[in-house]
Order: C-alpha cells, then sequence, then structure tokens
C-alpha cells in the first residue's frame, strides 16, 4: 500500500486550469464514491478550495493508482489528460503525508500560516468518512494532521493576525485607496470567504457595505451584521453604480459580471473609477471587464505576494513547524508498524484473560463461602497481575515491529505464546487490514521499510 496525493494547486497551475478543476458540494458524494470503486484506490479524501485540488488516496500500486486516479480526473471534468497533466503535483508515501501536514498547517497556502484551509481540510475528511472512502490508515492520518494543526495555532501564533486570501482581498483594498472610511464597498456573495472579508473590511474603517447575493435573505442576513444594504444579483447593475470597490466571491461556475454589464454601469458613473477584486474560482468576473476605461480588476492570482505583514516572522515560525512536521510523519510511519502487532497483542490478551477467568470459575468453585466483594477484589488483582505481566513482552513486540526483523519477530512472539492464526485472525482488526492490504498484517510493515527511506 502507498499513500499518495495528485492535484492542482496555485503554484503549478494558472487560474484557467484552477477553474475547471472545482467539485460542487452538491456531488462531492458522489465523486468520492466513484473515486473510491477506482481501480487500485483503497482510502480516498477530496481537497477542494479556490487555491488548490487534490485527491488523497491510498492505493495498493503506485503507477497503477496515479494512472486510474487521472482517468477518473479526465472522467470527471470531461478534459483530456494531456490538457492538465503537466500541471499535476504527485507526491506518495512520506512525502505526500509530509504535504498533508504543510497544507493543514497553511504552510503551503498562498498566505503563509492561513488558518482558513485547516476548517477545510477537516470538512474534506468528514465528508469523506460521511461517504465512507476513508479507513484505518487515513482516519489515523488526518486526526492526527488536524490535532497538530490546531495544536500549532495555539502554540505558536503563527495565525496572530490571520493573514487568507479575504484579508489579501482587503489589503489590496487599502493599497488602491489610503483610507477606506468613506468608500463603499459592494461584496458579492454571502459564503464564508465573504463574511471574513466583511469583517476586515470593518477593521480597517469602512462603513458603507453592500451585500449582493442570489438569495435576498442571504444577503440581508450578512449586511445587516455590518448594517449594510442587501441587494440581490439582479440588482447588481444599482449596487454597481453605488460602489468604490467590488469583492466577490461567489460559488457561480460561470462569471455573473460581463463587459456588457459593467459597461452600461460606468456610463453612469462618469469619471469615477471602479475597482474589482475577484477572490473566486471559477473567477465571477469576465477578465474583459479590465479592458474599460477607470475599470481596474484584479483576480486571485493578482493577490499573490501583496501581505507582506508578519511575513518574516511566520516565516521563522515556519521553520520551526517543518521540524515538528518531520517528527509528526516519522510518529505516523510508526503507527504504521504497530498495525502488524495488535492482532498478535489483541490475541495474547484474549488467551490471557480467558485463563484468568477459568482460574476465577474454579476458585469459586472451590471456595464457594467467598462474597462476592471477596470475589471482586480478587478478580481485580489477578487482572492487575495479567496486565503486569503482558506489559514488557507487549512493549517489546511493538518495539521489534519498526526493525528490519519484524516478520521473524512476530513469528517468533506467536511460537514463544503459542497462539493460534483461528484466534489471531478472529480479531476485528486484523479482518480489517487483510481486506485493505489484501494480505497479512505485516504488510504494512513491508511498506513501510520500503518507504522509510524518503523521511531523512
Amino acid at each position: 500500500m502507498h499513500v499518495m496525493v495528485i492535484g492542482l494547486n496555485y503554484r503549478t497551475a494558472p487560474i484557467e486550469i484552477r477553474e475547471r478543476f472545482t467539485f460542487e458540494d452538491d456531488t462531492i458524494g458522489i465523486a468520492l464514491e466513484k473515486l473510491k470503486n477506482t481501480k487500485s484506490v483503497l482510502e480516498a479524501v477530496i481537497l477542494s478550495t479556490c487555491n488548490r485540488v487534490e485527491v488523497y488516496a491510498i492505493v495498493d500500486q503506485l503507477h497503477t493508482g496515479e494512472h486510474f486516479i487521472k482517468k477518473f480526473l479526465s472522467q470527471w471534468f470531461d478534459m483530456d489528460k494531456s490538457r492538465f497533466t503537466p500541471f499535476l503535483d504527485i507526491k506518495v508515501n512520506a512525502e505526500a503525508t509530509e504535504h498533508l501536514f504543510r497544507v493543514v498547517n497553511g504552510l503551503d497556502s498562498m498566505i503563509l500560516g492561513e488558518t482558513q484551509i485547516l476548517g477545510q481540510v477537516r470538512h474534506a475528511f468528514l465528508t469523506a468518512q460521511q461517504y465512507q472512502t476513508t479507513g484505518i490508515l487515513f482516519n489515523q492520518l488526518f486526526k492526527q494532521a488536524i490535532t497538530f494543526a490546531k495544536k500549532v495555532h495555539t502554540e505558536t501564533g503563527i495565525d496572530a493576525n490571520a493573514v487568507s486570501v479575504s484579508y489579501a482581498a482587503v489589503e489590496l483594498a487599502k493599497k488602491i485607496y489610503e483610507s477606506l472610511d468613506d468608500k463603499a464597498v459592494l461584496i458579492v456573495g454571502a459564503g464564508e470567504t465573504s463574511e471574513l472579508t466583511a469583517i476586515h473590511l470593518f477593521s480597517h474603517g469602512v462603513k458603507q457595505v453592500m451585500v449582493a447575493n442570489r438569495t435576498l435573505d442571504k444577503a440581508k442576513e450578512l449586511a445587516n451584521t455590518f448594517k449594510g444594504i442587501p441587494y440581490t444579483l439582479d440588482q447588481l447593475a444599482i449596487a454597481l453604480e453605488r460602489a468604490d470597490i467590488v469583492i466577490s466571491s461567489t460559488g457561480a461556475s460561470t462569471a455573473i459580471i460581463d463587459r456588457e454589464l459593467v459597461s452600461k454601469v460606468m456610463k453612469n458613473r462618469g469619471d469615477k473609477p471602479l475597482f474589482f477584486i475577484d477572490i473566486a474560482v471559477p473567477r465571477d468576473i469576465a477578465p474583459e471587464v479590465n479592458q474599460l476605461e477607470n475599470v481596474f480588476l484584479y483576480d486571485i492570482d493578482d493577490l499573490n505576494g501583496i501581505v507582506d505583514i508578519n511575513l518574516k516572522e511566520r516565516q521563522k515560525i515556519a521553520i520551526q513547524i517543518e521540524g515538528w512536521i518531520e517528527e509528526e510523519v516519522y510518529v505516523f510511519y510508526q503507527w504504521i508498524n504497530t498495525l502488524g502487532v495488535i492482532p498478535l497483542v489483541a490475541a495474547l490478551r484474549e488467551k490471557s484473560f480467558k485463563i484468568q477467568e477459568e482460574t476465577m470459575n474454579s476458585l469459586q468453585n472451590k471456595l464457594p463461602y467467598l462474597n462476592e466483594r471477596e470475589l471482586s477484589v480478587i478478580r481485580k488483582h489477578t487482572k492487575s497481575i495479567v496486565n503486569q505481566m503482558l506489559k514488557d513482552p507487549i512493549m517489546r513486540i511493538k518495539e521489534a515491529a519498526a526493525e528490519p526483523e519484524a516478520k521473524e519477530m512476530m513469528e517468533y512472539f506467536k511460537s514463544i505464546f503459542a497462539l493460534n492464526e483461528e484466534l489471531i485472525k478472529s480479531n476485528p482488526v486484523y479482518e480489517n487490514l487483510s481486506k485493505q492490504q489484501n494480505a497479512s498484517p505485516t504488510g504494512s510493515i513491508h511498506w513501510l521499510l520500503k518507504s522509510r527511506a524518503g523521511l531523512k
């Protein structure tokens, strides 16, 4: 088995390609199920944001897995593989695992250390769990990565004065105008990104906020929070005439503001300039709008590098986090190693406590005058003896699982404690691992030994 991530991001692919690769919320479940049923894919999570689309997968073979995931992307987005494969970023095993930890901590984001991605990774993982496309490995890996990222944000403060795409949009607005106090800002879209943008705008002095959305209720909800004016998308022309800055972030699949609309609006504005900041993928505003006089359009790619606040400090913290990520990846692979011994440990414990229970039954028959309290004390202490006797052997076999001779050591362990195969295979963990690997539990160790070279 192998961990693999295949995707596009703002570094590898231009917006023209990325906007074609967007998984819609209402079809993500179908996509996950189709991906899970793809040949070679054992587990799958799809992460789709405005800056990246990534397929995380556990595959049984690297080349086969890569081939069929590319085929899945080609079919899902109805695009020939030759058009998008040059832009794909592909990582496997330890490098793929490390990539996930970097992504969830915002170290691979357009704006270093942004925290929005943590929620997006968590949502992607929970969605995959909902559609039952994750298993033993991804359940552990994603939970570990999300927990680690929460801890990093708390302990390092890398997200202090949070810098996100929405924040970058506000920073760009501040560069356009020295002060935002007397400017009217139109926010198109009423989703999470739009709300974050409105919060940042308010904190930087904006007092005139308008919100345009497909549904008026959603527009009112966001506008009321900031004492703004709500509009529907059908009223965009009216709102555009009153705005100085337009920040757009909707989930529309095609442009909702085109050249014809803006051209009509500009005729009623005189020489008053209009600035558009499009932070949606796919883009909300047609690129041709930028050709109009006194109209200035910036899209999400223009935001790269705009925000320098706290960047140097964030880079220092990022270096520290990179070191912690190495440790986390190592911990995950050590956990992988222990999977092979779990059925053995479970079998040993089951056998040991069966002996303990049989002894208790015998004792109760021979000493019938013992009351329930006395039996409970004896049962507790005999279980304690069993646990103490098992502690060292279990610790030793877990340590041995990380060694090259792990398979031989586990066979020796089975022999010493006379653990039969029937008892081992009756353990649920053995059954799950066997299904996932189509091999014995020791297959996970073999995979680890082959991939650990990528850790250093």
